[in-house]
């Protein structure tokens, strides 16, 4: 964990195992969410991965654990998916940078985050039934609304990984960057959402998530102007359009 200015840069820390995901794991990003919110001085969050990837998925030993003492996997993997819904709907923009691997666990963080980038030649997929696995934290629910239908749908069932540079033509990677530049570039991505960070920002992110789950257009649209209204009764609105109808009369 780092601040940079206004943007809390949150560190997968797991590199000889690729950032695989287990409890500590999950547990640390989560908590490390959580702090960044409840800092007002921070306004954006970028997550990387430490070593040679971004994240490779559940650790596949963590998974087996659970079987060697009788237990279900379940519960952890609730875990996960809470966390791509916390990253999902939290108030702060949240960019994640790619590279080497983002595969399962790693790419369902991804799906979640607001803005992505990633590093030439990074190699992301679903990759679940490469090993028998089923996905449990949202690739299956995320990556056809991402990615569009065809692709979603060929990596899940395939577990194909795909260069980073396919993905460009989707509109989900905002940039694919030269290797190691992604931080940096990262970083500037983080600091734009971050200047233009306010009350509205954070609603109109609450209503995009919401909006993913609302089945018509004339349900949409209603609670579009729900949230306008709640926005506008929580804040001082008036005063910050009299503000800005002032500064174009006298600038």
């Amino acid at each position: 964990m780092e601040q940079l200015g206004a943007i809390r840069r949150l560190v997968l820390n797991r590199p000889s195992r690729r950032n695989a995901l287990n409890a500590a794991l999950v547990d640390s990003l989560t908590a490390a969410l959580t702090d960044a919110e409840d800092d007002p001085a921070t306004r954006a969050v970028l997550i990387t991965g430490a070593g040679p990837s971004f994240c490779a998925g559940a650790d596949l030993r963590h998974l087996l654990e659970f079987s060697v003492a009788g237990e279900s996997p379940v519960p952890f993997l609730r875990t996960v998916s809470n966390l791509t819904r916390r990253i999902e709907r939290s108030p702060l923009p949240i960019v994640a940078v790619l590279h080497g691997h983002a595969v399962a666990g790693g790419l369902e963080i991804a799906l979640a985050c607001d803005v992505v980038l990633a590093e030439a030649g990074t190699l992301i997929g679903d990759g679940h039934i490469r090993n028998q696995l089923v996905p449990g934290a949202g690739s299956a629910v995320r990556m056809r609304r991402k990615f569009g239908d065809p692709l979603g749908r060929w990596l899940g069932l395939t577990g194909e990984l795909l260069p980073a540079e396919r993905f460009v033509r989707t509109g989900w990677l905002h940039e694919v960057v030269e290797s190691g530049r992604g931080s940096d570039a990262g970083l500037r991505v983080a600091e734009t959402l971050a200047a233009a960070g306010n009350s509205a920002q954070a609603t109109f992110k609450l209503l995009l998530a919401d909006l993913d789950e609302i089945p018509t257009v004339e349900a949409g649209l209603k609670l579009e102007l729900d949230q306008f209204d709640r926005h506008w009764s929580a804040h001082d609105i008036p005063t910050e359009l009299r503000r800005f109808l002032s500064r174009r009369t006298t600038g």
